[in-house]
């Protein structure tokens, strides 16, 4: 099993996603999908929000970075930032929770979200555009939308969170292998050879 840490708006999480889909497939392993609140785990255990770095560092890894992975992983991306990236990041997350408590297989509805969001300039804290990003994939998405608000899907939601800040993931997106931390989708690679040989040592390392 691939455990995968991700926000529906992570821009990372989105060039990767069909990558860690074709992974998953030829080594037979189901993703177990943990959508979290991706802003409040970075500004605990990352360098901060992303709007705290240096116009120069955000050019570099939340521009330059994105391009050239982009194209690397035929992932197309809009050009210049997503419109509504800072608007708020619950309601697609706690979609995908509700659907994966239906027992909905969600991998192509994230890439769904991902992609219109970061191809399409979509709007993901909007009703109708979630609504036709559900029925896209042919998942009814009304019973989700409605679900997403329950106060059983938040707890699932805030325990997502709150588990990948126990487990010291540093943003979005990252994957465990058997326990093996793997952060960002250019570790990709790794995961892959993680499935077939796991890596020597393990994670985490005592730091203190």
């Amino acid at each position: 099993m691939i455990e995968y840490f991700y926000s529906a708006h992570s821009a990372y999480a989105y060039i990767g996603s069909s990558r860690l889909m074709e992974i998953a497939r030829v080594a037979n392993c189901p993703i177990l999908h943990k959508p979290m609140d991706l802003r409040r785990v970075v500004e605990i255990t990352g360098p901060g929000p992303t709007n705290s770095l240096t116009p120069a560092r955000r050019a570099y890894f939340s521009g330059r970075e994105i391009e050239r992975w982009a194209e690397m992983r035929s992932a197309p991306v809009m050009e210049g930032f997503p419109t509504h990236h800072s608007k708020d990041i619950m309601l697609p997350n706690c979609m995908l929770i509700a659907a994966i408590l239906n027992g909905i297989n969600v991998d192509q509805l994230a890439h769904s979200m991902l992609e219109a969001h970061w191809r399409d300039d979509a709007d993901l804290s909007d009703h109708e555009t979630l609504a036709r990003l559900g029925a896209k994939v042919d998942i009814n998405p009304e019973p989700l939308l409605a679900a997403a608000l329950l106060p059983e899907v938040q707890a699932v939601y805030a325990h997502n969170t709150e588990e990948a800040i126990e487990r010291s993931v540093f943003g979005s997106p990252t994957y465990f292998v058997d326990g093996d931390m793997f952060y960002g989708q250019d570790h990709l690679e790794l995961v892959e050879r993680a499935m077939v040989q796991p890596f020597s040592g393990k994670w985490p390392k005592n730091t203190t």
